[in-house]
This record gives structure tokens, sequence and C-alpha cells, in this order.
């Protein structure tokens, strides 16, 4: 088995490396390439994972290139983890919705579109590329935005699933919570991408008993703690919103919060420094305690669950994904991308149902689908007057003054990203 992950160079990779090396009895990995265009990262980066390999005793190999169509060619699943513009681009989109009175945050709200737009293009061109080296490659996405770029993926004829780390992060604390292992936690999530809710924790599977009554009444401090959230919220919702929902129920109050503090990229950046330099000690042969401060936690568990099932080595059968709603949510469109349990094999993933949604949730998902649909439309045609809609239609923006303000700023800090400014 041959997988390639793009954006191989990221500080994150060690992580990833980790997880392939614990779990290669569920996925038995015997090349991993790791593509990247920066050569300098990549070498250390790919230096660790080989220790890391060599120190778990996995007998796979692992490559390093920068050459995108040799490393995804034979590929049986390609992994994309990539930023385009890296964290300094991050940055500015942290930074210039600010200066409008709206959330500066990578993947919601107006630095999310600027990341969209500068995203969603190159990863097309990657995607055509796999195809025409192997057009029955799987393509695994944790780019963000994922919702939006896993639609264009699909909506151009690929082979693709997005996967996100929200859900198994919840999973594994209620686990830890319950005093039971992950796997006998079953989460009711729905939603889209970075804008989900826990509407039950079933213990045992799908048709388990929900004990979130049970988890709210006995840690809901804890809960609601970690989310930043008021206890009073999460128990008048009686459900455990994403994290990413702060910034729709607090917005002010987070705008305000990131107004007094460096952006969550600058943070990112010294550590990604610190890490690189870890990550050049030929004595290092494991993931430095530092990384689990990155962000992506349990991601690299959650990619090998879906990489074993898409490639028929089992895996977890039912998984939280991002794939196309077919009906699953009747008051979206056929081709939405939505973020729920999906049953997951070789041909791909399947929604399991999902009962009448509450409007509170439904009617935010709605308003966000159509920001997403105006969204993919602005980095797929360009053009001012469609990323202008695309901020207006956007919950977090909406209004014409800033949606006027904010697409001047996203062009004038994206330029050299869009083809068409």
């Amino acid at each position: 088995m041959k997988l390639a992950v793009v954006g191989g160079g990221s500080t994150y990779t060690p992580e990833l490396i980790d997880g392939f090396a614990r779990l290669r009895d569920t996925l038995p990995v015997e090349e991993l390439v790791l593509v990247d265009p920066a050569a300098d990262r990549l070498e250390l980066v790919g230096g660790l994972a080989r220790r890391i390999f060599a120190r778990q005793g996995h007998p796979g190999k692992i490559v390093t290139t920068s050459d995108l169509d040799a490393g995804v060619a034979g590929a049986d699943a390609v992994l994309l983890q990539l930023r385009v513009g890296g964290q300094a681009a991050r940055n500015q989109d942290e930074t210039w919705p600010l200066e409008c009175g709206c959330v500066g945050q990578e993947t919601t709200g107006a630095g999310g579109l600027a990341k969209a737009l500068r995203t969603v293009p190159v990863v097309l061109d990657i995607a055509e590329r796999v195809r025409r080296t192997n057009p029955d490659a799987w393509i695994i996405d944790f780019t963000n935005p994922v919702g939006i770029v896993t639609r264009a993926l699909l909506q151009a004829g690929h082979k693709a699933v997005g996967l996100c780390n929200v859900a198994i992060g919840f999973q594994r604390k209620f686990a830890a919570l319950l005093d039971v292992t992950p796997g006998e936690v079953h989460l009711d999530h729905v939603g889209l991408n970075h804008l989900t809710w826990e509407l039950g924790v079933r213990l045992g599977g799908p048709d388990g008993e929900d004990v979130l009554p049970k988890l709210l009444a006995e840690h809901g401090d804890a809960i609601a703690g970690d989310l930043r959230m008021p206890r009073q919220l999460v128990d008048r919702l009686g459900v455990v919103p994403s994290y990413y929902l702060r910034y729709f129920y607090a917005h002010d109050e987070v705008v305000r919060e990131l107004g007094t503090k460096p952006s969550r990229a600058a943070e990112v950046a010294a550590m990604e420094k610190e890490l690189l330099e870890m990550y050049s000690d030929p004595a290092l042969d494991e993931k430095p305690a530092l990384l689990g401060k990155r962000g992506g936690a349990f991601y690299s568990e959650a990619a090998v669950d879906l990489a074993s099932a898409l490639l028929g080595g089992g895996g977890s059968a039912v998984q939280v994904v991002n794939t196309s709603n077919r009906g699953t949510l009747p008051f979206l469109p056929d081709d939405a991308v939505i973020e729920v349990q999906a049953r997951v094999d070789g041909t791909g993933a399947v929604p399991l149902a999902v009962p009448a949604l509450d409007p509170l949730y439904a009617g935010l998902i709605g308003h966000v689908t159509a920001y997403e649909d105006l969204a993919l439309d602005a980095a797929l045609r360009g053009g001012r007057d469609r990323v202008f809609k695309a901020l207006l239609a956007h919950p977090l923006v909406g209004q014409f003054e800033f949606a006027e303000a904010l697409t001047d700023k996203l062009i004038a800090h994206n330029r050299e990203h869009l083809a068409w400014a």
C-alpha cells in the first residue's frame, strides 16, 4: 500500500507519522511519500519521520520529494494537508477582518473565505494531477475550509472524503469522562464542517443509550469550560456545540478578545520554528510534547481509520466525515457537503440517517450552506462581485458596509494568490 501526503513538510506531519506507526496493523503502509515544495522543511520532517518508523519497528519506507507528480504516482490514497500562503497568509486572515469589527479566523468569516479562495484552485489542480496519474486513488482532505474544499473536489468528480478532528476529539474527551473506551462512544454529530453539534452521546453504537444528559449533569462545567462558553448556554441548548460555534454565539466578545492578543498564526509560527529546531536533532525519534499544542489532536487516528475503510482494510465502518448530503438533511441541496456519521467502505461514504433538526440548528446550517455555495462560486470563477456576495451572505458579516470594506481588504491582502485579481 502506498500513501502520499501533500503538505508533508508541515510541522504537524510527525503526529500523522506516529499514528501510522502505532496503527500499522489497521493500515499496513508499505511506502509513504511526503510531498512538499519546501525542501528544507521537508528533509527535517522526513528525517524525523524515518526515525519514528525505525523506533517503532515499522517496516515501511518513507520517501520525500518536491515533485508532486512523482510523489502521487501509484498512490492508493492521497492526503491533503496544505496551507496556501503559509502562516503569513493565515496571520492576515486573522487580523484584517478585525479592522471592520468582524471575527478574524482562518476557517470562517472573511478570513475563512480568503483561505477558500486561495486554496480551492490549488487543490483542484493537485486532484487533477492525481487523477491523471492514478484515477483510482482516494483523496482524503484535511485542508481547511474542509467543507468547501471537499465540495469542490466532489463537484469536479474526484473520489474524495473530507476529514476533521473535532468529532474524534469529542469522542476521546467523552470516553474519558465516562471511563469507557473511545470505541464504545458513538456521537450524534450533525452539521457542517466547523459548524456542528453533538445531539447525543451513545454507548455501544448508533442505537445505544444516550448518556449526553448524564454528561451535562455531571461534567457540564468542564465541558462548557473547554468550549469557552457559559454553562447556562450549554444547559439551555441541551447539546454540545463545536467550539467553533463560539464565533457565532459570542461574536462581539471574541472580536474584543482577538484585538487584545497576538494572532493564533503568530503563536503557531513561533511554535513551528521551535519544532523545526527539535526535528533537526538526529537523536529525536518520537513526536515532541510541544507538538500537542500545535492543533489537530487525534487527526492521525481518524486518518488511519478512514484510509483503512476506504482501501478495504476494515477501519471504522462508521466514522464522522465530510461528504455529500444526498438527502440526509432535506433542507439542503443533495450536493451540499455535510459533516455527519457515515458508513465508509471501498465505495466511499454514505451518511447515516439524521432525525429532523431543531430550527435553531437547521437555520444556521442552511444559512452557512448558502454562504458556502457563493464562496465556492467565487473560488472557481473569481471576481469582486462574487466575493462581495459571499461576504454579504455570511452570518458573521451580513452588512453591506462591512461586506464592501472586507471585499477590498481580502483582495488587497491576497492578490498574489488570486489569478483573476
